[in-house]
């Protein structure tokens, strides 16, 4: 089934960020979401899951644990189970990004006190 951001199931997070679930299968999960300008998330984790972020349109800040890096498109980075990280858009237009994950992160997500 052809899937894009009309037909896949939309979901909001963070109150202003969105994602929609291009692929949402228990071995792998492909997202694409939007985090507008000084929007993002708290640091986390995946007990399970592997992922990797690929940046379509915009910037993305993504620390793990004392590292910070800044993607621009076409730029990905892998971030293994068990890091701690956070992702963040402290650029000026909207960060479209695809989020492919190994297996799905449903129910392996440990959010840590920052």
């Amino acid at each position: 089934m052809l899937k894009n951001t009309n037909n896949a199931e939309h979901y909001r997070w963070g109150q202003v960020c969105d994602g929609w679930r291009l692929l949402d299968r228990s071995d792998l999960s492909v997202i694409q979401e939007r985090i507008p300008p000084n929007a993002g998330e708290i640091t986390h984790y995946h007990q399970r899951a592997r992922q990797l972020f690929y940046v379509l349109v915009g910037e993305l800040q993504i620390q793990i644990a004392e590292q910070l890096y800044r993607l621009c498109p076409g730029d990905s980075l892998e971030v293994p189970p068990g890091d701690r990280h956070r992702v963040h858009n402290a650029g000026e237009v909207d960060a479209i990004f695809l989020v492919v994950s190994a297996p799905t992160t449903h129910g392996d997500r440990i959010n840590v006190d920052t």
